[in-house]
């Protein structure tokens, strides 16, 4: 759906051309700088400041603000929805479920889609969460349906890791591990927000072991956790981050005060809380800079919601989002979006990284504090050192928006271009 406002501009005549970004205001992922010109030669960020290099194609950026490609740190992702984050300037999605690690090296290598790290499958008992979700049925991995007695081939490949000890959690990291998961992720859920108490639960000892195990082999660890209980679980057993924010209750000094002397990161998720309330996006999807890059089952699923915990309190959780950034934690920006079901709504790949970065500041962070849990956060967090900022020998992930949006963060739905490894798409 990219517009032709500015020509593809990355290959000329056999050769590589090199692309200078000119008179634009730059945040680096950090801070705002004084240069006002970067230059990409390939898939690279080659030089900011100085001169426009001789026989450069120059892209005259007055009034735009030039970033880092945006990074989405909870999804369950697709192919075609890695393109269609793509078209919102989310240049990287971190799969916190799902089966994209069997196709990475594949992603890696085409540009016409955001780029993706993926957990495989958490570490969850049988019958526990996800599956009050699915009933019968679970989601494939591209969005359709599948019985989960069929698909015997495509399921092989797939470690689907349900455990209820401490040596089967053990037993199944490394199998996570060489089956490509890039990070391993704990479930740890009784289904009381969901509208299901009572699911069978990952234990604190079972947890620990995991964690532990993963620890050993170098892996990071995260953990699904909607509730504060799950979270001081989660965060007790020397977790490495935290896939949500609770949503059962209010924050506490103390809950604040044991995430933060932890070290752990956390991915608060606030569209998906909003919506488990049945609190639509009907308003952000109204946008015309959002509604024309989505299809009409995007749209139905943008004005949907999950509807599930309608105890919840979003002022409550903006309020713990602001307390946590406060306390020192790192925050990251993660929407939890996953297929075009209604049921599941609320949310849609890309467009609900920038009304994450909305709900952000309306919890009281300055815009730059939210864009950096968009980019340099995530990246250092995750240990993606090629990403995040605007930096010499970084890839030239990129995303070119009209006015500033570190002072106003809506600015970020401007989209004038957005670059990944130096492969440019045009927006409006």
């Amino acid at each position: 759906m990219f517009m032709n406002a500015y020509s593809c501009v990355y290959e000329h005549e056999g050769d590589i051309m090199i692309t200078a970004i000119s008179n634009a205001r730059i945040f680096d992922g950090e801070a705002v700088l004084d240069e006002r010109l970067v230059v990409i030669d390939g898939p690279l960020i080659t030089s900011i400041g100085g001169d426009i290099p001789p026989g450069a194609e120059v892209i005259d950026a007055e009034g735009q603000t030039l970033l880092p490609g945006l990074i989405d740190s909870h999804v369950h992702t697709s192919r075609s929805a890695l393109a269609m984050a793509l078209q919102f300037g989310v240049t990287t999605e971190l799969e916190m479920q799902g089966a994209s690690n069997r196709d990475r090296t594949e992603i890696a290598e085409d540009d016409s889609v955001a780029d993706v790290r993926s957990a495989g499958f958490g570490l969850t008992p049988p019958g526990g969460h996800p599956s009050e979700l699915f009933g019968d049925r679970r989601p494939d991995h591209d969005g359709s349906t599948v019985d989960d007695a069929a698909d015997h081939d495509e399921a092989a490949s797939i470690v689907m890791p349900f455990v209820t000890t401490p040596e089967e959690a053990v037993a199944s990291i490394p199998l996570l591990v060489e089956t490509g998961s890039d990070y391993i992720k704990f479930m740890i859920d009784d289904g009381s927000v969901e509208g299901h108490p009572g699911l069978p639960m990952l234990t604190a000892p079972t947890v620990a072991a995991g964690v532990a195990e993963a620890h050993r082999l170098g892996m990071l660890t995260v953990a699904h956790a909607l509730t504060i209980d799950a979270t001081k679980t989660a965060v007790e057993s020397g977790i490495d981050g935290l896939a949500h924010l609770f949503m059962d209750r209010p924050h506490t000094p103390a809950i604040i005060d044991l995430i933060a002397e932890s070290g752990a990161f956390v991915v608060p998720c606030v569209v998906l809380n909003a919506s488990m309330m049945g609190i639509s996006a009907a308003e952000f999807a109204a946008d015309p800079r959002v509604d024309r890059r989505i299809d009409d089952a995007w749209r139905a699923t943008l004005r949907g919601s999950f509807d599930r915990y309608h105890e919840g309190d979003l002022d409550a959780v903006l309020a713990s989002v602001l307390a946590l950034h406060a306390a020192g934690v790192d925050l990251l920006v993660g929407t939890d979006v996953s297929v075009p079901f209604p049921s599941f709504g609320g949310l849609a790949h890309g467009a609900s990284v920038h009304h994450e970065l909305q709900m952000f500041v309306r919890a009281g962070l300055e815009p730059i504090a939210a864009l950096r849990a968009a980019t340099s956060t995530p990246a250092r967090r995750f240990g993606l050192s090629d990403r995040g900022r605007v930096a010499v020998g970084m890839r030239a992930d990129l995303l070119l928006v009209d006015g500033n949006p570190t002072e106003t963060i809506g600015d970020t739905l401007n989209i004038r271009a957005v670059w990944r490894r130096g492969t440019m798409h045009a927006g409006d």
